[in-house]
């Protein structure tokens, strides 16, 4: 759903896909194909938010800030699910892992990761391709052209997404007998990471 708040309406790029259960609220600018999955909560109502072009925000996210603050998270961020953007800029190319904290005035460089269930205290700041995990997180090494290389290849499947959903998403009741066919087509039970 698509929220104005206080007569500010969200500006989206309509080449971007905002699932139906995901929550956008007021000040917030989200560019080209950026994919927004169900559950997220985008809630611009102290501040602006601004989403480069190609970002995807996974399941059950929440990007928020303290009144008067800009969030920004910049091309191709890829933000996993669960995490918590509270205030921060993410640099171009960064991965956030599943359930991370990322707290106010915090700005990471660009293509860094930070590792799953990590806590970025307030005020941290981490040079470009910093490997950062823990509680509270800690750069740990530095990341190489091959973690890169696998998180372009994870962030081009999201931003391959919103088409494919533009496409083919659509409300139904499900099926209560498993066909023939996708029995003996074990493709449409998955879909490769590598094509």
């Amino acid at each position: 759903m698509i929220y104005e708040f206080n007569n500010i309406r969200p500006v989206i790029h309509e080449s971007s896909f905002i699932h139906p259960l995901a929550a956008v609220t007021g000040n917030v600018i989200i560019g080209r194909n950026v994919y927004v999955a169900p559950g997220a909560a985008i809630r611009g109502d102290w501040g602006r938010i601004v989403i480069e072009d190609g970002c995807n925000i996974q399941e059950s996210c929440t990007i928020h800030m303290f009144p008067g603050t800009v969030v920004t998270l910049k091309e191709n961020a890829h933000i996993g699910h669960g995490a918590i953007i509270h205030g921060a800029t993410i640099g171009t190319n960064c991965l956030i892992g599943m359930n991370a904290v990322v707290m106010d005035e915090v700005v990471l460089g660009d293509e860094c990761i930070v590792g799953a269930l990590s806590f970025i205290k307030t005020g941290s700041i981490f040079e470009k391709r910093s490997v950062v995990v823990g509680n509270p997180a800690k750069k740990i090494k530095e990341v190489s052209d091959e973690m890169i290389s696998w998180k372009n290849e994870g962030t081009k499947l999201y931003q391959e997404l919103p088409a494919e959903l533009f496409n083919t998403l659509k409300e139904c009741e499900p099926l209560r007998d498993i066909p023939d066919e996708m029995l003996k087509n074990r493709e449409t039970f998955y879909r490769p990471w590598k094509k």
